[in-house]
């Protein structure tokens, strides 16, 4: 496999090896760790300065491809450098490629102005502020994106905002400075030219953080994600993206790249599980011997090692066919990711939380975050449902062909 990749991202991810295992790691209690509540979404020096030692080394904004800011490589290349930083919770941020602002950054470079570029994109992509992506509401099913309520109503040279929008990731951050809506501007308009999409400023007034959400009791300090208020919040017409009813296609160019992404990092929060739990199986007696010489154990060590194999494929498969055929081409293989790699971790996390047993539950290891991460994602960038139901349309529509051929 790593025989695919090019000598710079073959070196890429050798460097990004080393500097998981000298500063991440060693760090990553004390950056995972819940801050005091006075300081809890403020940017953490440990962080900021981690961050400052890769962007030095070149490993920064390593998924991003369109200019000088980023590394230029392919998603099949990324995958694998990826699945590195995906080990730990604390190491996205650290190279620049955490969610939402990767999606956000990749939408300002493919549909955002030159003005749009200057004032928003250039200072994510150099690290100096955060951004949050607000589109789930908390009174209608978000599943389907056509039922979104959020008013985006021109008023000559401005638009107003009027909604109510929940699970902005990022939104609580003190660094957060920029949220993309996306709303309804014509009730009238044909089902998928309804939505539009627009730049809001965090400090607009009439912006309002109601609350931080914790993901089974986590609050993932100091990006977390929160519910927000737009009460009559009034913004520049070019602050639109793409154009007025251009919203929903721009959602399905964003969520594809963003969806593998999250199948990425994944893999590698379940080798990583993997290894601890054959650490523990191996170090821990039992009932007069290790747990690694118990039947059951070495079945679900097992087990998961032909998971994980399988989960990596199918998010390798996806990335290659995004690089020669385009997103679009290749939403199938993404959803299909998005579906198997997600549950995939979360079976052998939990596997590895049983072989630790109580400290499994505990704050002492980093398999209960990351097992609520991983659960989190199966309802989060579209519900498992909707993919396996677009995939299964596919299927009976070629099954169809089939018959009448």
């Amino acid at each position: 496999m790593f025989a695919e990749l090019s000598p710079h991202a073959a070196a890429l991810r050798e460097r990004l090896i080393a500097f998981m295992r000298e500063h991440v790691y060693p760090n990553e209690r004390a950056l995972l760790e819940p801050p005091p509540e006075a300081e809890k979404w403020q940017p953490r020096p440990l962080a900021m300065d981690l961050m400052e030692k890769a962007k030095a080394q070149g490993l920064w904004n390593l998924f991003y491809h369109h200019g000088p800011e980023g590394q230029g490589l392919s998603n099949f290349e990324y995958s694998q450098l990826c699945e590195i930083l995906g080990r730990s919770l604390a190491a996205p941020e650290i190279f620049n490629c955490n969610a939402p602002d990767v999606g956000n950054m990749e939408i300002l470079a493919t549909y955002g102005s030159e003005a749009q570029k200057e004032r928003w994109l250039k200072p994510l992509l150099s690290g100096e502020i955060r951004s949050c992506f607000a589109m789930t509401e908390p009174q209608v099913a978000s599943s389907d994106a056509t039922n979104i309520e959020t008013a985006i109503r021109r008023d000559g040279d401005h638009y107003v905002v009027n909604g109510r929008k929940w699970w902005a990731t990022g939104a609580p951050s003190a660094r957060c400075k920029v949220a993309i809506v996306m709303g309804k501007s014509d009730p009238s308009a044909q089902k998928h030219r309804q939505q539009t999409m627009i730049l809001v400023p965090m400090d607009a007034p009439g912006v309002r953080v109601v609350r931080p959400l914790s993901v089974y009791g986590y609050e993932h300090a100091p990006l977390g994600h929160a519910e927000i208020v737009f009460e009559e919040v009034r913004v520049p017409a070019e602050n639109v993206l793409l154009g007025e009813g251009r919203g929903f296609e721009i959602a399905q160019g964003r969520l594809g790249p963003g969806r593998i992404h999250h199948c990425m990092r994944f893999i590698g929060l379940a080798e990583r599980a993997l290894e601890i739990m054959c650490e523990r199986a191996r170090s821990r007696r039992a009932f007069g011997s290790t747990l690694a010489e118990m039947g059951g154990v070495r079945q679900a060590i097992g087990q998961s090692r032909c998971d994980i194999e399988q989960a990596r494929l199918v998010t390798l498969k996806a990335a290659w066919t995004m690089d020669r055929l385009g997103n679009k081409a290749a939403r199938n293989e993404i959803a299909v990711a998005k579906i198997v790699v997600p549950e995939t971790a979360g079976r052998v996390i939990d596997r590895a939380i049983q072989v630790h047993g109580g400290a499994g539950l505990s704050q002492d290891f980093f398999l209960a975050e990351a097992f609520a991460e991983t659960r989190f994602l199966r309802i989060g960038d579209g519900p498992d449902e909707v993919h396996r139901e677009a995939l299964a349309r596919v299927e009976l529509s070629k099954s169809l062909e089939g018959a009448a051929a």
